[in-house]
């Protein structure tokens, strides 16, 4: 598997479009710093790209990687060399480089302006352990689902499908739920319910950072009420590493069991 997630990792590092990956958020950041100076408006501003552009990124990127490589595949499973390890080698591969340029374009602007000398440190940090996570999480439902669908208009329509419920839909169906029941007490379930997807979590871990109560929203409202702040990110921590896990078993189940 080591020398698959090599081969992976090199290949994917001199893309053109890690390449590009890298310039958006190296741009993007400089742009914002060139803004304001603040960090907690950079964090608040790279926060929405984080939650909404890295895990679109990862799935799309992820399913693109797996058809277009499936004839590299087959030659390597015909090789004396376990299913799981060729998969879970491309998965890593594809989620370590994005994570890498994510990092990189990321963590030079905030290099040029000290800040990781600076008390607003971890906060900077909670920003990019979110977006690896985040990128290893939706890289891995990307693969799990390509595994499960050879066609790659069902694949992708999937896959969309997947990061449109956790991105959008859940948001507003959790409204929706918590109007129709407002007369209920409802923090505890909505306690679970925001464990369910990665997305919130992330978001209620980097705001619990900021610790900015008007935009936490009733989940992180909720996480910061039953749990405190350091608890609070704790648990969301646990959940997300919860759900990165989640995606390689199933690619290590799936692996064993398709047909090719």
């Amino acid at each position: 598997m080591n020398k698959i997630l090599k081969y992976s990792l090199y290949d994917l590092i001199r893309s053109r479009w890690m390449f590009f990956y890298f310039g958006f958020f190296l741009l993007f950041t400089l742009g914002l710093f060139w803004l304001s100076p603040d960090l907690s408006k950079v964090a608040i501003s790279m926060m929405n790209i984080i939650l909404i552009l890295v895990p679109l990124i990862a799935t799309m990127f992820g399913l693109m990687y797996f058809y277009n490589s499936r004839e590299f595949t087959e030659l390597l499973l015909a090789q004396p060399i376990p299913r799981r390890h060729i998969f879970l080698g491309q998965y890593l591969g594809v989620a370590g480089s994005l994570s890498f340029s994510f990092l990189l374009g990321m963590g030079l602007p905030f290099l040029f302006h000290g800040l990781f000398t600076s008390a607003e440190l971890p906060l900077f940090l909670t920003l990019l352990v979110s977006g690896v996570l985040l990128s290893f999480i939706f890289s891995g439902i990307s693969f799990y689902i390509a595994l499960k669908n050879d066609n790659r208009i069902r694949g992708f329509s999937l896959a969309i499908l997947v990061w449109l419920m956790l991105a959008v839909a859940y948001d507003g169906f959790f409204l929706l739920l918590l109007s129709y029941f407002k007369d209920y007490p409802l923090e505890k379930p909505a306690l679970a319910l925001s464990i369910f997807n990665p997305i919130d979590l992330s978001r209620i871990l980097i705001l619990l950072k900021l610790d900015i109560a008007a935009l936490m929203g009733f989940t992180g409202a909720v996480f910061k009420k039953f749990m405190g702040s350091q608890i609070g990110m704790l648990i969301a921590f646990i959940a997300l590493l919860f759900w990165m896990l989640l995606p390689v078993l199933g690619i290590r189940r799936a692996s064993s069991k398709k047909d090719f």
